[in-house]
């Protein structure tokens, strides 16, 4: 028992007694905490994703974070890496196996089927967000817990739903990076019409460089063969050379699918890549697949992918129509953005020196609160260390009410950027010190602008 908790043993010198002291418990390997300073980073992503999510009409949707095992095996794929190596599954007390979602659109998808949502409208457009769960070798950009926006596209075969949900990733991640800084990478998978002619072909190659192959492809070979494409050993990269790629096996079909798409991309103004090796890690896409890819971020350089999945809400149990979606990973949005663009500043540090000038100071937090953000400490301080906890906290401007100022009835508002600072009368000095910060607001914004 005391092994388990690893019990420090000390003494206190004073008392002749032994203290125990429990070692510090950290979070699970993979698993990150996100503290305040990173919060502020973490809600402007959300806020922007969300906007753009509600300006291309999607609707938001909250699922589960844990499902039944089947709802990943059948729509994932029982021989990607994500159900075979990775995914956290475990028995209930009812014998049912279940698992922590490893991504969001096979959720999505049995939401879809069980409500019957896609029977009460032709084209639903949901969007959602979220922790997924995958146990990978933690490093940076690839967490065992990580957060994905997700958006899918279910009813529709157009290829304008293509390069519209392709546009919606564009534009959510271009509000944080420089287009020099982001490649989109553009590949067609086919359909289950011309795939079985190059799985044919390719796995006649793959037998003849077999011996050349890692293990992971050469597994990948029997139950996966299209995955081996994805391969980054670069041993196998040279392999793989001359295999057969799907481009040159498309049927008309997937031809002009995959033509249309590029011509709607360049009409919204979205320079693309194409990459005949792109083909994913999930079972359910067909025809368009796609990545966005940072330039600067090294191994883990995805940050948005997705593509066509008709048949998926067929396989999942429901009628056999055709969808398309993507995920954004939040992790490494983060990484991209300027460190700066995650401070959160505080418009109004409030100092009060005196017990009536402390009670004049809390009276004017409710007004003020309405429309700024204000920070009063709790507890009273000489002016020099407030003044440098409102310089800690970034804020805008100090409010300063002593001793002197409650005699003169004139409280001191300093402004922290320029150390300008006014005098303001006690009549209606809340009013007057919203009118001045947002008065500084407007002015830095134009300028900023």
């Amino acid at each position: 028992m005391m092994s388990a908790k690893r019990r420090l043993i000390f003494k206190n010198k004073h008392h002749k007694q032994e203290i125990k002291v429990s070692q510090k418990i950290t979070a699970v390997r993979g698993f990150k905490d996100i503290l305040e300073q990173e919060a502020p980073g973490w809600r402007k992503i959300e806020d922007v994703a969300r906007t753009k999510f509600l300006r291309f009409g999607f609707k938001e949707i909250r699922l589960p974070l844990v499902e039944k095992n089947e709802v990943f095996t059948r729509g994932i794929g029982e021989h990607t890496d994500i159900v075979e190596k990775e995914m956290y599954t475990f028995l209930d007390r009812n014998d049912e196996l279940l698992s922590l979602r490893p991504e969001a659109t096979a959720g999505v998808i049995r939401a879809v089927v069980e409500h019957d949502l896609y029977k009460q409208h032709p084209v639903l457009k949901l969007f959602t967000f979220g922790p997924m769960f995958r146990r990978e070798r933690p490093q940076k950009g690839r967490l065992r817990q990580f957060h994905q926006f997700d958006a899918e596209v279910i009813g529709s075969a157009s290829p304008v739903a293509d390069a519209e949900i392709i546009c919606l990733a564009w534009q959510i991640i271009r509000e944080f990076v420089s287009q020099d800084r982001l490649n989109l990478e553009l590949n067609s998978l086919g359909c289950r019409l011309c795939r079985p002619i190059h799985r044919e072909n390719l796995l006649k190659y793959l037998e003849k460089i077999k011996e050349t192959l890692c293990d992971d492809c050469r597994r990948r070979a029997e139950t996966n063969p299209l995955r081996v494409l994805d391969c980054k050993n670069e041993h196998c990269k040279a392999a793989l050379k001359d295999a057969p790629l799907l481009k040159d096996y498309l049927c008309e079909d997937c031809v002009q699918h995959f033509s249309q798409v590029r011509d709607h991309l360049n009409q919204f103004n979205i320079p693309y890549i194409l990459n005949p090796h792109l083909v994913r890690g999930l079972d359910y896409y067909v025809k368009t697949t796609f990545e966005l890819v940072a330039t600067d971020l090294g191994a883990q350089a995805t940050v948005a992918a997705g593509g066509r999945y008709d048949g998926l809400v067929r396989d999942m149990g429901g009628d056999d129509i055709p969808g398309v979606g993507m995920a954004i990973g939040a992790e490494r949005l983060m990484m991209l953005m300027e460190e700066d663009a995650w401070e959160q500043a505080i418009d109004l540090y409030l100092i009060y020196m005196g017990e009536e000038a402390k009670r004049l100071a809390l009276s004017l937090l409710p007004p003020l609160r309405e429309t700024l953000s204000v920070y009063a400490p709790y507890e009273q301080k000489g002016l020099k260390a407030h003044m440098r906890m409102a310089d800690k906290l970034k804020a805008t401007a100090a409010l300063i009410i002593g001793d002197n100022e409650i005699a003169r009835k004139k409280a001191v508002l300093k402004h922290l950027v320029n150390h300008e600072q006014i005098e303001i009368s006690f009549n209606d000095l809340a009013q007057e010190i919203k009118q001045q910060l947002c008065a500084k607001k407007e002015t830095f914004n134009n300028t900023r602008g």
